[in-house]
């Protein structure tokens, strides 16, 4: 199998606009969570989130441009410009068919359908946008990325919910293992903090319905009570070795495995055993060569639901067995709230900056856990040390659950 390396990394986050600015505020420990601000949530359970500011389009794209995509493809093609700029790749030195696009959305764009669903119920079907349908699509995020920069190979729209980062950064993985592209651009994004976002949700029990954003997102603690929305992108440039190596690329990390499972089990709760999740772990362990002694960190799911959480902890426990207390773990949503389609695609981010830095960061906010949660949650300060390889996990409604293993390059 040809080996595949990250190049680029590009991210438009709740905490920070680009890579440099997430991880910085990842370090300081800035939550990024506040009241929402995008409609009245008076007669809403929850009322805080975890909002991307600053955001300015024309920064990334032309003003046409921009009209023409919902805010969930903006986020993309502006990580997208990011992480091509870091990689350094110069598309007219490129084979425009050998560089694809794998960028999914959870749930595309919400905003689109309740802003023309609104007219169609005031003026009629007559004044619903031609546009509507290219607008809210989940597809339209990978579609635009290719669009802007040329790339004519793989393009690909993974959605299995909030596995959907994880899932397309493995998927464009394997498109380069097998041969189908020798660069790929890969991650998720997501924009979905809108009244029947936040009301959907918000009617599964599923989000935080606490008013102080320092005990809101709180994975693994045992006063947790949902998760929080967020919104934004990650996107990361894989390549193949020999093609990186050739342009003189700067290398990050090396992907090593990739694991994926069903939990076929319910349509929004976990395997109560873990087992599904457990397998994903496993399968990426062994892709990789790794045995759970060589883990050093795991980046959780960690949505700070009371099912999540639980099952996740039973899930390590079976594939790590007497290891698992060893081996850290913390959740990245502790700051950022749960980015749905793009949560994968940004913890992925965190997983190649904790190698990077020799830096595992905390679960902040974390106090106390719960008797069966007895495992190695990260705490306090975080902690500095070497870091070689790690696991980041996602799972999505539906029972998806994707491990992606990456490890420190080593020529």
């Amino acid at each position: 199998m040809r080996r595949v390396v990250v190049t680029g990394m590009g991210a438009i986050t709740p905490i920070g606009l680009t890579v440099e600015e997430f991880w910085n505020s990842v370090c300081r420990q800035h939550i990024g969570i506040t009241p929402i601000t995008a409609f009245d949530t008076s007669d809403y359970k929850a009322k805080l989130a975890a909002q991307v500011t600053g955001f300015e389009p024309a920064n990334y794209m032309d003003f046409k441009s921009a009209k023409r995509m919902e805010r969930f493809s903006q986020f993309a093609v502006a990580a997208a410009k990011q992480a091509m700029e870091d990689s350094g790749l110069d598309m007219t030195q490129e084979d425009a068919y050998r560089v694809g696009t794998s960028v999914g959305s959870g749930i595309g764009s919400l905003s689109a359908m309740e802003r023309e669903h609104k007219k169609l119920l005031e003026r009629g079907p007559g004044r619903i946008n031609p546009l509507l349908v290219p607008l809210m699509i989940t597809n339209m995020a990978a579609g635009n990325v290719a669009i802007h920069y040329g790339f004519k190979g793989k393009s690909i729209n993974v959605v299995t919910a909030c596995a959907t980062g994880n899932n397309s950064i493995g998927e464009a993985y394997r498109s380069i293992q097998h041969g189908e592209a020798d660069v790929m651009f890969a991650g998720g994004t997501e924009s979905s903090i809108t009244p029947i976002g936040i009301g959907g949700f918000a009617a599964l029990t599923a989000l935080s319905t606490a008013t102080d954003a320092a005990r809101a997102s709180i994975p693994f603690d045992r006063d947790r009570n949902g998760f929080v929305m967020g919104e934004g992108a990650g996107i990361v440039v894989l390549e193949e070795l020999e093609h990186a190596l050739a342009r003189g690329a700067h290398i990050y990390a090396e992907i090593v495995g990739y694991g994926c499972t069903s939990d076929a089990y319910h349509i929004t709760s976990p395997a109560e055993d873990g087992a599904g999740a457990a397998r994903a772990m496993c399968n990426a362990m062994q892709e990789a060569g790794l045995l759970p002694e060589n883990v050093d960190y795991i980046n959780a799911h960690g949505t700070g639901t009371h099912h999540n959480d639980l099952f996740e902890t039973r899930a390590i426990k079976l594939a790590f067995g007497k290891k698992a207390h060893q081996v850290k773990i913390s959740s990245t949503k502790s700051m950022i709230g749960h980015l749905l389609g793009a949560a994968g695609a940004v913890e992925f981010i965190t997983c190649v900056k904790t190698i990077q830095e020799g830096y595992i960061h905390p679960n902040v906010g974390l106090q106390e856990t719960e008797e069966e949660m007895d495992l190695n949650y990260v705490r306090g300060t975080g902690v500095s040390q070497k870091v070689d390889a790690v696991l980041s996990n996602s799972l999505g409604f539906g029972g998806h659950n994707a491990t992606l293993a990456v490890r420190k390059y080593h020529a």
